[in-house]
């Protein structure tokens, strides 16, 4: 007698190999998304990892979430709220995507700030931007705080003004 087994996309448990291949996601890493609390598998009496078909979604969510620049803590922070015993549903999926909207709208204007005016902070060809004078006289950013205070977007726009002006432009 002759076990059929279900077509692949049938099957309500995957291998780490299948889930790999459908992710797209080494197996490497769904042993440390394992190990980091993000998805989980149940062993084989010969003690093979088995995943839930629910953790292709899972993966994907990491994923994607990682190439936005979420951390890691974030994204489990998020996972940790899905219901146990049920796949997650749109709504769901909905709810975790509204968590992060405020962050990526800042990500984005950081982004988009960072494309617009990197190439004016090296334009004056000093190289020094503790010294610049065009873009920072008195080194006044200096006493904004430490990091890339031009490109800061939660600077406020009076600090931006008196910071970055360059008084060749406009």
């Amino acid at each position: 007698m002759t076990t059929t087994h279900p077509a692949p996309w049938q099957a309500r448990e995957l291998t780490p190999g299948q889930l790999s291949e459908r992710s797209g996601v080494a197996v490497s890493a769904l042993h440390f998304y394992e190990r980091e609390g993000l998805i989980t598998s149940r062993r084989t009496s010969g003690n093979q990892r088995r995943y839930n078909r629910e953790t292709l979604r899972r993966v994907a969510f990491i994923r994607i979430s990682q190439r936005v620049g979420i951390p890691l803590n974030e994204i489990r922070r998020a996972l940790d709220t899905l219901p146990e015993g049920r796949t997650p549903n749109r709504k769901d999926w909905e709810r975790l995507s509204t968590l992060w909207h405020r962050d990526l709208d800042e990500r984005i204007e950081q982004l988009v700030r960072l494309r617009d005016n990197l190439s004016g902070c090296i334009g004056c060809g000093c190289l020094s931007l503790g010294s610049c004078r065009l873009v920072n006289p008195q080194d006044r950013l200096g006493n904004l705080g430490p990091g890339a205070r031009t490109l800061d977007v939660n600077l406020t726009a009076a600090q931006e003004q008196s910071s970055y002006c360059c008084p060749n432009e406009g």
